[in-house]
C-alpha cells in the first residue's frame, strides 16, 4: 500500500497548512489544519478535514465495511449502515486519541440484534485494522441501533 502527502504551499500573503494526499490506487484527499490566530503563519486555512479527522474517518469506514461484508456473507437482508464516532485525544503531544466511541445505526428487514452485535465485535476483534491500531492507545467501545425497514414490495 502507498500514499503519497504534498504539502500544496503557499496561498497569497500566507503559506497554508494543506496538504494533499494520493493514494496507491490514485484517489486524492485534501487535509488542511485549523486556523491558528496567533502565528498565522503555523494555522491552516481550514479547507479540508484536519489529519488526525481523517484517521478517525477511515477508521469509521474500515469497521463499517467490515459491519456490512460480514451481515451480507450471513445473509442477512442489512439495507444500510453508518457510524457515528466520538473521540478524545491526549491533552499532550503526542496527542493520541483515548477514548473513542462508535455508535453504528443498522438499517434493514429483519436484522437480529445478536447478528449485528457479533458483526461489530468481529470487525473490532478480527478484522478492522484501523481500530486494532487505535485500540492500542484508545479505550474503544461500540453501541448499535436497529432500524427496521419493511419488506421490498412484490415486482
Amino acid at each position: 500500500m502507498e500514499c503519497t502527502v504534498t504539502w500544496t504551499g503557499a496561498t497569497g500573503a500566507r503559506s497554508g497548512m494543506g496538504f494533499l494526499a494520493e493514494t496507491g490506487t490514485g484517489h486524492v484527499l485534501m487535509m488542511d489544519g485549523a486556523p491558528d490566530a496567533a502565528r498565522p503563519d503555523n494555522g491552516g486555512l481550514n479547507l479540508a478535514p484536519r489529519p488526525m479527522e481523517t484517521v478517525l474517518a477511515g477508521t469509521g469506514g474500515c469497521t463499517a465495511y467490515d459491519v456490512v461484508l460480514i451481515l451480507k456473507r450471513g445473509r442477512h437482508d442489512v439495507r444500510g449502515c453508518s457510524v457515528k464516532l466520538s473521540a478524545e485525544r491526549a491533552d499532550t503531544d503526542p496527542k493520541v486519541f483515548t477514548k473513542i466511541h462508535m455508535h453504528f445505526t443498522v438499517r434493514g428487514h429483519r436484522l437480529q440484534a445478536a447478528a449485528v452485535e457479533r458483526a461489530i465485535a468481529m470487525s473490532h476483534e478480527k478484522y478492522c485494522s484501523a481500530s486494532a491500531m487505535l485500540a492500542r492507545t484508545a479505550e474503544m467501545t461500540t453501541s448499535f441501533e436497529l432500524v427496521e425497514e419493511g419488506a421490498a414490495a412484490a415486482p
